[in-house]
């Protein structure tokens, strides 16, 4: 399976993992529009009584739980704003990680109905799911309005050599879409769609040592997509034009490309009830933004010489703000590709060092 999300491995390695993206952006202009977005934070209470998976958030489990904001164009909110609503909300449980969703749509409409389907060659709702925030090992999961699913895994994200897992199956998911109005009938105006999916928390064990269920105050990074095609109506049917899709997202990436894990969305999970959390960004936000700017000017720099640079005099560049030589980064060449460590100080006047490589896998030291 060559087709990935909005991008394809094909397209990829035809720039080249260290030159132009597909995009025709050089990774140093790709990490500048990204350090400019500040991933969103959510907290997912936790409910006694699951919700019934029918496609409607009518249950008493949904009730309290807060919306997201309303989902904004994936560049940011630099781009215009878009012309449909999207919302979602969490909760879980000893069982499920349960998510919700509610699309504006005046023309409800899908033909893909086979499992495994590329989803997004129709509108659809896209969930993503990266538990142990080391930008690898993550889950994707698409549905359109016919209930149809796309589930794959990706060991690392595509910019670096990542492929997806076509075949992998998150084994249990339940998921539901109910229609405000009439699926594809252009004869009138529909109000939208709601969808419901429950994740075991079996299923999304599979790939990650994050604790599953979590523990209370765990940090993961999920992340929402929805895309969004024009059509017209032709002979009585929906018929999409050639042309670019829409895309919505809850937490903006600042590029065309949601494969990017470093920018999701934030989600602590709570013991307490759904809206009764509240949220607290990640306190190693700032080293992890550090390393990834040396990340991605590494591979700018790669991109001009054929190689990676081996000191930050020599990739040219000094971080910002006043660093003690222990937190500066430090970069240690590897065999076809490096290393980078850094650290920040944590209570007790100890330091918690994190290190990040050539294929942006970012990791905590002694973790």
């Amino acid at each position: 399976m060559k087709c990935l999300g909005r991008l394809t491995a094909g397209s990829l390695l035809a720039g080249g993992l260290f030159g132009l993206t597909a995009f025709g952006a050089t990774p140093l202009e790709e990490w500048l529009n990204l350090k400019r977005q500040k991933p969103k934070g959510y907290v997912a209470g936790q409910v006694k009584a699951p919700p019934r998976i029918d496609g409607k958030l009518d249950d008493p489990a949904w009730k309290s739980a807060p919306w997201t904001d309303d989902f904004v164009d994936i560049e940011g909110v630099a781009k215009p704003k878009p012309h449909f609503r999207t919302r979602a909300k969490l909760i879980w449980d000893k069982d499920y990680l349960y998510i919700g969703a509610e699309l504006q749509e005046p023309h409800v409409w899908g033909k893909l109905t086979e499992h495994d389907s590329v989803i997004f060659h129709d509108n659809d709702f896209e969930v993503f799911i990266e538990p142990d925030g080391d930008n690898h090992y993550y889950y994707e999961f698409e549905m359109n309005a016919l209930n149809t699913t796309w589930d794959l895994l990706l060991d690392k994200p595509y910019k670096d050599g990542g492929p997806a897992r076509n075949e992998f199956e998150l084994t249990g998911v339940k998921s539901a879409v109910f229609v405000d109005g009439t699926l594809n009938d252009p004869r009138d105006e529909d109000r939208g769609w709601s969808l419901e999916i429950a994740f075991p928390w079996a299923a999304l064990k599979q790939k990650t040592p994050a604790a599953c269920p979590p523990s209370d105050d765990a940090l993961w990074r999920i992340s929402f997509s929805r895309v969004q095609w024009v059509v017209n109506v032709v002979g009585g049917l929906y018929v999409k034009p050639p042309g670019k899709e829409a895309n919505w997202v809850w937490s903006p990436q600042g590029i065309i490309d949601m494969h990017r894990p470093e920018r999701w969305g934030m989600v602590r999970f709570s013991t307490q009830p759904p809206g009764m959390g509240v949220f607290k960004p990640d306190p190693a936000m700032s080293v992890k933004d550090l390393l990834q700017e040396v990340y991605y000017r590494q591979r700018h720099f790669h991109s001009q010489k054929g190689r990676y640079a081996g000191s930050l005099e020599e990739l040219g560049w000094v971080p910002e703000g006043d660093l003690s030589p222990s937190r500066k980064p430090v970069i240690t060449l590897r065999e076809g590709g490096f290393e980078v460590r850094a650290s920040r100080p944590i209570s007790g006047g100890d330091e918690e060092v994190w290190r990040i490589f050539q294929n942006a896998l970012l990791v905590k030291e002694g973790k």
